[in-house]
């Protein structure tokens, strides 16, 4: 492995002139050169706005500032100036503003009360100080008063007044006794905020004489003190014991003993109050209750939530204290007193106002003559406050006029300055509650080229690295650069070159043909001036031959190689390390010029070593890993793995960086692959560890990358092909420093939840993302598409902010930036936000019905215009609902159905509607908020269908050759019917069907009597009804005409005629001898199927069910089942109707009602057919119990 680094000769100087600003010039910060520009003058120290001072010592008004000539000082009070030469007290420092008032010598500091402002001036301009308002400090005496013993029942609650008198500022208060011991304090006796002592419930414990309350006035270092109050507090028994020879035995007894009561609020009265508070400031409200036993007081904030990291508890959750308040922490704060006989709350409502704070504070201005610039003053406050301006102290409408300044509001435009336009000018933001106040100069310098770096500077560099050539320059206007190569060598240009603002040429990869002298000129219209550096490129160092992995047996002998190539003019130095650290000092290490060699190995030696080559321009390195192992016989190796590593050191701790080094644990004889490097953030998450990075089995020191604000703790995990090692020890703590945050908030939204708010989120920021104290964002937005302005607002650490007050679903541009207490994170991306919707304005126009179908509808309707959508367009939602079906005139009720179309569709397709129908529409537009106004409704008509099956079709009164046929009109006509067909064909007993015969019969019927039918024959029957459309489905039903009984018994002496011929007999008992045949081979072959050989395999299986016949050889199994006598099935005709035959059926003729056990209801129609049964295909033979009929006993021999 290698590792290769140059280090540039340039680098100090470019980090010290890198960056130059465009937008207006820089003044380097070279001492000699800022001795000889001039400058306006800039307060650089003044006392606080609010100075309350000692009265018994000298008052000392701070006024320092700066200038090129050094500036004059002069001094304002309440308004006037203030003549110091004048007043013996009063003394100026030299060279400064500062203002020494001596008290000490017979002043007195209440005459010296006032407003004071400092003014510093030179010829380019006057910078003022803050209003500095002086007031000595108070500390009263306590006002005589009359304290009267408080008698108080156990239980009771009690308030004992403090009312200390008023100083300035005002005092401290805490209670004590008279051996000035603190008197303790509970959840049921506390100091509230207006130092009176509260008790919500006394105790016999609470009566003593000396409850002292005391004021310290820090400022005086004074303590004042009220005089003592005396409590006692007396229960029944002992009021009783006091009493008893004055009352009765009912008066004694009668007394109420100690009652426990329900909380009650001592303070806040009431059920409602409210607090203003300013931004920045610490919120306190208190709630103290009353009640036995105590009260326990929580807090909550009504629609949201306290402040995570901001929010304390103090004096026993009584005092809810929010500190660093923001606008967002206004709302309701309910405070609720509860114990165990019930509760009591108050609600206190905060509004958090703002004094003025700074967006964008003006800041100096150094130009050329003839530039244009800008001075912008940015504030914000609730309520926003003014902005004014003032040039050199005078309000700038009464100051001398300058052609090349124009005031807008809070940004001040210059353009073609000249030299006589340098001023200081005086931003003042104010509003109710306090003034921000900020100089800000505009110099304009008229000064030739003048180039700060040193001549003649030699610059070294490595071949194939970038060269950095500087050029640090100053002049007014900002001069141009230009780079030659050598003295008479033509300007540098091209992209082999890169020209930085700040003059430094920069040479990307620099080759041996760079070195040379270069030449860098800087000309403005006020002159020209060139300085000359030399470069020299220098060849690389090299390791030709590095240093190679080894595995030596112990007390053998290794050497390791590092053989390098280097530029003759740098002079290199080669260093061995072990491990990172330096080679042991032992006389087995020799090194040699280009080798190490380590004689009599032991296992100690077992480790990396790398070779270092080092210049004064580069450094590069190799390493090598030295694996000892045991000499031949080697017992048999345990691997495991291994062991955590130790001894974690924290070493060149920078601000984003640190540098951790370990010690490997025992390897267990698996070599260790890596180590895995963990960190725990001890200030955000405790407990919890990350991971941070890993490197490879060789390396024991990694750099690692830090961020600010995080009290690290590192661990190590060593893993080898075996496993993870335990994690090691925790590292020393590491507490980075503060800084900006890195990033912004992401997942930044803006939705409306209402038509008139933009509800702006994000995902806040994670703890050690916030890189220091103090986290907030600042949040903005503005109408896009509108030449606004941004509006901001600083918010808490929170994640939503409501923007109300916005027009109706408009696009707004949203950008939220995090910021700490050191100050803002980059600049963040913008996205786009809607305001919130509002229902759609107008309904979808030129609706149109195109009937397709009797069931198929399509709508069209004219999209609405996109401004009255007022929201994301969802879609449109089609309503239908049917009238009326047109061949009934019936109404009934309206059932209405809904289709949505997504997007900006403006047709559909409406399935499923009815035929012959009257239906109804209509359409509306869909967005985020809901569905809009329906348009008009739309009428229309379905055409008619075919029909539904009649409901229903029953066969009566059946006689010899007529049947009576009754049926019911359809429950769906679909339309006018224009008639009914009938068909019906006969069934013989074989299920055959005989010629079909079809009937129209007029619509208006309901019944047909079907007459010269046969007698005894089953009639199968389709029937529909037609409309002009066409023939609706069918309904079927069978039905049998019933016998002629002169026929019956003609068949059956018929029958008997031929059951004594003789060949009737002769042929029956051919039959019987041939069955009697089949039976017997039948009978032996199943006696042979019971000893073939895989009978034995059968028995072995229990289940019986799964032995197959044998037809290969036409033996049968063991057994017999009733499957195989079942007869063979006789195909016959499919019907002509939709009706499904059942396979396999043993049925007989008893089904069709020719058994005895056929029967018929009273009107005559057949019960078997009718009971649920279709129509069946019949076995052969008849397995009926019952004789057959004669009649069918013939028809089976025809």
């Amino acid at each position: 492995m290698m590792k290769k680094k140059s280090i540039s000769a340039s680098k100090a100087s470019l980090v010290l002139f890198l960056c130059q600003m465009i937008s207006a010039l820089d003044v380097p910060l070279d001492s000699k050169l800022l001795e000889e520009l001039l400058q306006p003058p800039t307060i650089t120290q003044q006392s606080p706005k609010d100075y309350i001072v000692d009265p018994r010592e000298n008052i000392v008004i701070q006024c320092e500032a700066k200038g090129k000539p050094p500036p004059s000082f002069s001094w304002t009070r309440n308004g006037t100036h203030f003549d110091i030469d004048k007043d013996a007290q009063v003394t100026m420092k030299p060279n400064s503003g500062t203002l020494v008032i001596n008290i000490m010598n017979g002043g007195k500091a209440e005459a010296y009360e006032g407003v004071y402002q400092c003014t510093a001036r030179n010829e380019r301009g006057a910078a003022i100080s803050n209003n500095i308002v002086i007031r000595p400090s108070r500390s009263p005496l306590w006002t005589k008063e009359k304290l009267e013993p408080n008698h108080v029942r156990e239980g009771d609650s009690l308030v004992l007044h403090c009312r200390p008198p008023v100083g300035l500022p005002p005092p401290i208060i805490f209670w004590m006794d008279n051996a000035f011991q603190r008197l303790p304090q509970s959840e049921r006796v506390s100091q509230g905020l207006n130092g009176d002592l509260y008790f919500s419930n006394v105790q016999p414990e609470d009566t003593r004489e000396d409850y002292i309350c005391y004021a310290r006035f820090n400022h005086t270092q004074t303590i004042q003190q009220k005089q003592p109050i005396s409590v006692k507090v007396f229960s029944m028994d002992s009021l009783n014991d006091t009493i008893a020879a004055n009352l009765s035995d009912t008066d004694i007894y009668g007394a109420k003993p100690v009652t426990e009561r329900q909380p009650i609020l001592l303070t806040p009265t009431g059920s409602t109050s409210t607090k203003v508070e300013l931004r920045g400031n610490v919120l306190l409200l208190e709630c103290i209750a009353a009640g036995l036993p105590t009260p326990v007081i929580r807090w909550i904030k009504e629609g949201g939530e306290l402040p995570v990291n901001r929010t304390f508890f103090e004096n026993f959750k009584k005092t809810l204290k929010i500190i660093d308040v923001s606008e967002a922490d206004s709302g309701n704060y309910k405070c609720i007193a509860r114990n165990m006989l019930g509760s009591v709350h108050h609600v206190i409502s905060v509004t958090v106002k703002a004094a003025p704070y700074w967006i964008t504070a003006p800041r100096n201005l150094v130009l050329s003559p003839g530039e244009d610039g800008t001075l912008i003053c940015r504030a914000n406050g609730n309520p926003k406050p003014n902005i004014s301006w003032f040039a050199n102290g005078v309000p700038i409408a009464i100051a001398p006029e300058d052609p090349s300044r124009k005031v807008d509001g809070d940004t001040i435009i210059f353009s073609h300055v000249q030299e006589r336009s340098s001023a200081v000018y005086q931003c003042n933001a104010s509003n109710e509650y306090g003034y921000l106040l900020a100089n800000a100069f505009v110099n304009v310098l008229a000064e030739p080229p003048r180039v700060l770096t040193p001549a003649n500077k030699l610059y070294q560099v490595i071949a194939d690295s970038p060269a950095l050539l500087d050029c640090a320059y100053f002049g007014s206007p900002k001069p141009e650069i230009e780079w030659f190569k050598g003295v008479k060598g033509s300007i540098l240009r091209g992209n082999e070159y890169v020209f930085h603002d700040n003059g430094t040429l920069e040479i990307p990869v620099a080759q041996k043909d760079s070195t040379g002298t270069y030449t860098c000129v800087a000309r403005n219209e006020l002159g020209k001036v060139q300085n000359e550096v030399r470069l020299e490129v220098k060849d690389p160092t090299m390791i030709i031959k590095q240093p190679e992995y080894k595995v030596i047996q112990r007390y053998g002998q290794v050497s390791f190689e590092c053989i390098i190539r280097h530029d003759s003019t740098l002079l290199p130095t080669v260093i061995w390390l072990k491990d990172n650290d330096e080679l042991p000092d032992d006389e087995r290490f020799l090194v040699g010029k280009d080798n190490l060699t380590i004689m009599n190995v032991t296992d100690k030696d077992d480790g990396t070593y790398t070779c270092i080559v080092n210049t004064t321009l580069d450094s590069v390195s190799a390493s090598a890993v030295l694996t000892v192992v045991a000499a031949p016989p080697t017992p048999a190796i345990i691997y495991a793995r291994p062991n955590p590593p130790f001894d974690l050191e924290l070493t060149g701790q920078l601000e984003r960086s640190v540098e951790l080094s370990w010690i490997p644990g025992d390897e267990n004889n698996s070599p260790i692959r890596n180590f895995v490097i963990e960190y725990e953030d001890g200030l955000h998450e405790p407990g919890v560890w990350h991971y941070q990075t890993e490197v490879p089995g060789t390396q024991t020191t990694v750099q690692l990358k830090l961020s600010p604000y995080v009290n690290y703790s590192f661990r190590v995990i060593a893993v080898n092909e075996i496993g993870r090692s335990q994690p090691s020890e925790p590292s020393e703590q590491y507490l980075t420093k503060s800084a900006n945050p890195d990033e912004n908030p992401s997942n930044v939204q803006g939705i409306g939840s209402e038509p008139d708010n933009l509800v702006i989120t994000w995902e806040s920021l994670k703890g050690f993302q916030s890189n220091g104290p103090g986290l907030q964002y600042k949040v903005s937005w503005r109408q896009k598409d509108v030449d606004d302005e941004w509006t901001s607002v600083i918010v808490a650490n929170v994640s939503k902010y409501i923007v109300s007050g916005t027009p109706t679903f408009v696009p707004y541009e949203i950008k939220v930036q995090a910021l700490n207490d050191l100050g803002y994170a980059p600049e963040p991306s913008e996205v786009i936000g809607h305001s919130g919707e509002d229902l759609p304005m107008v309904a979808p126009g030129n609706v149109q019905v195109h009937v397709i179908n009797s069931t198929l509808a399509k709508v069209h309707w004219d999209p609405v215009p996109l401004k009255t959508v007022r929201g994301h367009l969802q879609g449109y939602k089609v309503y239908y609902w049917k009238v009326q079906s047109l061949s009934r005139r019936s109404r009934r009720h309206v059932e209405k159905k809904i289709l949505t179309f997504r997007g900006n569709k403006t047709f559909g397709m409406l399935p499923g509607l009815e035929p012959y129908s009257s239906y109804k529409l209509n359409v509306r537009v869909v967005n985020g908020k809901g569905e809009g106004p329906a348009s008009p409704d739309k009428v229309f008509k379905t055409p008619e269908g075919v029909p539904s099956s009649p409901s229903f079709l029953k066969i009566t009164n059946p006689t010899l050759d007529s049947l009576t046929l009754e049926w019911g009109s359809p429950t769906h006509p679909n339309g006018v019917l224009t008639s009914y067909i009938l068909k019906f064909q006969p069934i013989n007993n074989t299920h055959e069907l005989g010629p079909l015969v079809e009937i129209r019969i007029p619509a208006n019927e309901s019944s047909l009597i079907l007459k010269n039918l046969n007698y005894s024959t089953r009639y199968k029957f389709y029937f529909n009804a037609q409309t002009s459309v066409g023939s609706g489905s069918q309904i079927t039903e069978e039905a049998v005409t019933i016998m002629d009984e002169g026929a019956g018994k003609a068949m059956a002496s018929r029958q008997i005629d031929i059951a004594t011929q003789g060949w009737f007999i002769g042929l029956m008992c051919a039959v019987a001898l041939l069955i009697l045949i089949l039976l017997i081979v039948c009978f032996i072959r199943r006696n042979k199927g019971g000893k073939y050989p895989v009978k034995e395999k059968e028995d072995a299986h229990a289940d019986p069910e799964i032995q197959p016949m044998k037809e290969d050889d036409g033996t049968f199994g063991e057994y017999s089942d009733a499957e195989d006598h079942k007869p063979l099935k006789k195909g016959s005709r499919t019907p002509s109707d939709r009706t499904v035959k059942k396979e396999d059926s043993d049925d007989s003729l008893v089904d069709y009602g020719e058994g005895v056990n056929g029967q018929f209801n009273e009107d005559g129609s057949f019960i078997g057919q009718y009971s649920g049964k279709k129509e069946k295909e019949p076995a052969e033979g008849n397995e009926s119990s019952e004789a057959p009929s004669p009649v069918n006993a013939m028809n089976s021999f025809v």
